[in-house]
């Protein structure tokens, strides 16, 4: 049985209310390393804009070199992937940590940063995100644990379809949906149902109101902080198909009433982020976009969202070493050639 949850919308008055307070300020003694990391904390997770948030798990490693007027700060960094996703509003500070079991993931970064004159501006950082656990490490400590696949796994992605349409069912939404980013997708063995799967994938809402006859797919997304947005997590039979799917919604930050007349603004196509929904099917050399049928009725929603999702090196960090994880790309983003 088809079941979909929609969680309670968050308030962003309230989680404001948690936000952690101002950095520290920064100097360059020996004893600066807290406070130096927790700055790169926050500049990481500002600029981490797929995947889930990062907390600090340990400063391995602290130099200071002075240099006239100020001096150049050297971090090693632990840091352990949260269960917020990006879209999340709540301050990275508050979010719940993976355990192992629900297979970790964590990445090593190098930060530097200078500090001059009071002020502290972080340079570069480099990071190797991976799970804290391999899947062959898991079947030996936890064979009942989750496995983790590839966010382009071709059934990982027929589940978030399947789940995206059901949530899209939902009548007190005021417009359609479409994917923004999947986020992971675990999947393991149970009896009697075979291969299950369990997905966490991103939804940005769209221009589209809710019951128009229009094909899914061609809904442009609403400007970032025009947009609400949802996190769900689903679970998909192998056997049985779509099981259940529960959702978070997530505030629009901008909720300015337009006025007589406005239209809301356009800002772009499609989402940028990882995993977010493909481009129109001629852009895949796959012909034009269905079209409605005899009836003016669009395609199932299923029929949407076709070919794998766009990973990391989209982001300029290159093929990723993990296909099942978002990797925290390097900062400044490399430069990238123009076609």
């Amino acid at each position: 049985m088809r079941t979909l949850r929609v969680l309670t919308l968050l308030s962003a008055a309230v989680l404001l209310c948690s936000a952690a307070p101002g950095l520290e300020p920064l100097t360059c003694s020996e004893g600066n390393g807290p406070a130096a990391a927790d700055k790169a904390v926050h500049h990481i997770n500002e600029h981490h804009d797929h995947g889930y948030k990062f907390r600090l798990h340990e400063v391995q490693g602290n130099s200071v070199e002075q240099v006239d007027g100020g001096c150049n700060v050297k971090l090693q960094l632990d840091l352990q992937e949260t269960k917020c996703h990006t879209i999340n509003p709540k301050p990275f500070e508050d979010c719940e940590i993976r355990r192992m079991g629900e297979r970790a993931v964590k990445a090593n970064c190098t930060v530097l940063m200078t500090i001059k004159d009071g002020d502290a501006d972080i340079t570069k950082y480099e990071c190797d995100t991976r799970q804290e656990k391999t899947n062959l490490e898991m079947v030996r400590i936890c064979p009942d644990c989750p496995v983790l696949l590839p966010l382009n796994n071709s059934e990982g992605l027929k589940s978030v379809r399947e789940a995206t349409a059901e949530f899209n069912k939902n009548t007190s939404n005021q417009h359609y949906y479409i994917l923004k980013e999947v986020g992971r997708i675990s999947t393991g063995y149970i009896m009697g149902l075979g291969m299950n799967y369990y997905p966490e994938f991103a939804l940005v809402e769209t221009h589209c109101p809710m019951g128009s006859r229009i094909i899914i797919e061609a809904c442009i997304p609403l400007c970032p902080n025009r947009a609400r947005h949802a996190f769900c997590r689903s679970s998909y039979s192998s056997q049985n198909g779509l099981l259940s799917t529960e959702c978070d919604f997530y505030p629009a930050e901008n909720t300015t009433a337009l006025g007589p007349g406005e239209k809301e603004p356009v800002c772009g196509r499609h989402p940028h982020g990882h995993g977010g929904p493909p481009p129109h099917a001629h852009d895949h050399g796959r012909g034009p976009p269905p079209h409605a049928d005899k009836g003016g009725r669009p395609p199932h929603a299923h029929d949407h969202g076709r070919g794998p999702p766009p990973h990391a090196h989209d982001h300029g960090c290159g093929p990723p070493p993990d296909p099942a994880l978002h990797p925290i790309c390097p900062w400044p983003l490399p430069h990238r050639p123009h076609n």
